[in-house]
């Protein structure tokens, strides 16, 4: 259908699996097309809960990737993935552009070390992995703890635990 709706999941080696296996899912089954971008192409690997777990295609290279292309951004967590995508400018740069767009940005666990390096959670209610929550306060978000906050088009959720409710939320943004 030309009016699918498209979302796209920038992720690097050691995402955790479930955050973006599970949402990818769920999105695609809610009918909505899945982009994974990465400053690497090839495969990337998933980190399962304490290992390295699945690999997952990457579908475009970061830097062949723009906002205008799609209606919305997916960060999973896990504690690798976001901490070295966050020191990639481009990566901080495209999460600015979703955000300067209007266009949702779904972050859980550690994904919204993202939203901080991008400078744009200072007003904005957020949650997330419990050892992040002091550098979300500090970069002036107001940290909740509950399986989902959403604040205009941001979309934030603390673990795996999490994931039904971040996709469904996710899932209705773009409905």
């Amino acid at each position: 259908m030309a009016d699918q709706k498209r979302v796209l999941i920038l992720a690097t080696n050691g995402f955790e699996q479930s955050e973006l296996l599970g949402p990818k899912q769920a999105l695609e089954d809610a009918g909505f097309s899945t982009t994974v971008a990465s400053p690497e192409g090839g495969t990337i690997k998933g980190w399962n809960h304490s290992d390295w777990g699945q690999t997952v295609p990457v579908d475009a290279l970061l830097s062949d990737v723009s906002e205008v292309d799609f209606d919305a951004l997916l960060l999973p967590g896990g504690q690798m993935n976001p901490d070295i995508l966050r020191m990639n400018d481009d990566a901080v740069d495209l999460v600015e552009a979703f955000n300067d767009a209007g266009k949702p940005i779904a972050a859980i666990c550690h994904g919204p070390w993202l939203m901080v390096e991008a400078d744009i959670v200072e007003g904005r209610t957020v949650t997330g992995w419990p050892s992040i929550r002091t550098d979300l306060a500090n970069a002036g978000a107001d940290v909740v703890d509950r399986e989902v906050a959403i604040d205009g088009n941001f979309i934030t959720s603390r673990k795996p635990d999490d994931i039904p409710a971040f996709s469904k939320a996710l899932i209705a943004a773009l409905a």
